[in-house]
């Protein structure tokens, strides 16, 4: 049973509105809303790693809550990394500031990919206590939990961080298929493990981020990632949430992604909310997808464009307002505030 059956969520917009159900206004979060754009994640931060920082329950709670108590979000989004899980069965890697995630050893043969360990619920108790006390403190607002899809860790396993143009990655996945698609089951039953422990510990809907896999063209996709993809939704199909699935630059790739199983298809800024309705089979909600480098325009331009994505949104079975990828650091929050407001008032049935 779901937590929203559970804890009096129903009426959530944002679950709703994933379900493609009624709702009384279109229901609005940011990718990226907790983070590194807001003074007091800043100062909780100062001195502590990332990865650190994603293992702290007191400090998860806090960093999840903080854009919640400012911005009238439909939804928390878990604090957390896609590496997270890598980290926790062993896997030497850090985060960089400025680089991102390196791989001291990068997989690029079977024995490397030996080193990749099934991930149990033990591993990562701070997420299950995280996700435990998050619940508690948001009562009717639903939190997201959410892991990094196969093709997008196995790029920064293969690559040793990242990459441009995936040459590795692609080198592998197109003259080891046997080895690539050993690799992609491993992190995919990784990635179903850690989305599973977000669930049990109470989360109201899964979101996949597969950054990365808009350097694929649609056969490989087809071939060497969506079988991958399709499982996860298909084994986390009976825990009772909604399923988000988002990449970035992947325009050419929405109907496939429709395919995979998600009940909601994240759309970035590039093809618009209408456009990508024709994409997506039909039953499935879209989530977007405002263009984050809007924010720093005058707030009119904000304003025209906001409510732009929210007319082409009107066209989708359901909407979740987003932004096309992440919040930029440099944001001011204070748009974001505004911006939340408004989509409320502008959508309100």
């Amino acid at each position: 049973m779901g937590r929203d059956e559970s804890a009096g969520l129903a009426g959530s917009p944002f679950l709703r509105a994933c379900r493609r159900r009624p709702v009384p206004h279109t229901p609005v979060w940011f990718m990226r809303q907790a983070g590194r754009s807001l003074p007091e994640y800043l100062r909780v931060r100062e001195g502590v790693a990332m990865l650190e920082s994603c293992t702290r329950p007191d400090m998860i709670v806090e960093i999840t809550m903080q854009p919640v108590r400012r911005y009238a979000v439909d939804a928390a989004i878990f604090f957390s990394d896609i590496m997270v899980p890598l980290k926790a069965i062993g896997i030497d890697l850090d985060i960089k500031p400025g680089v991102g995630p390196v791989i001291a050893d990068p997989i690029r043969d079977a024995a490397g990919l030996a080193t990749l360990r099934p991930l149990e619920p033990d591993d990562v108790p701070y997420v299950t206590e995280a996700v435990g006390g998050l619940v508690g403190e948001l009562g009717s607002t639903p939190l997201i939990g959410f892991a990094g899809a196969p093709f997008t860790l196995a790029s920064y396993l293969i690559e040793g961080g990242p990459s441009k143009n995936h040459d590795h990655t692609k080198a592998l996945m197109y003259g080891e298929p046997e080895l690539w698609h050993a690799l992609m089951e491993r992190l995919a039953d990784i990635t179903i493990a850690f989305l599973k422990v977000q669930v049990a510990a109470g989360a109201s809907a899964v979101q996949l981020f597969d950054s990365w896999v808009g350097a694929v063209a649609p056969q490989d996709y087809r071939e060497s990632v969506l079988p991958h993809t399709s499982r996860i939704f298909d084994e986390v199909a009976d825990l009772g949430v909604p399923r988000i699935h988002f990449g970035v630059g992947t325009g050419e790739l929405l109907g496939l992604m429709g395919e995979a199983g998600a009940d909601v298809v994240g759309v970035d800024w590039r093809v618009p909310l209408d456009e990508a309705v024709r994409r997506v089979p039909p039953g499935k909600a879209l989530q977007g997808n405002l263009d984050p480098a809007v924010l720093f325009a005058p707030w009119e331009v904000v304003e025209r464009r906001a409510r732009d994505v929210l007319d082409r949104g009107r066209t989708a079975e359901g909407h979740v307002f987003n932004l096309g990828h992440g919040v930029l650091p440099s944001t001011d929050p204070d748009m974001l505030a505004r911006l939340a407001d408004f989509v409320h008032e502008a959508s309100a049935r």
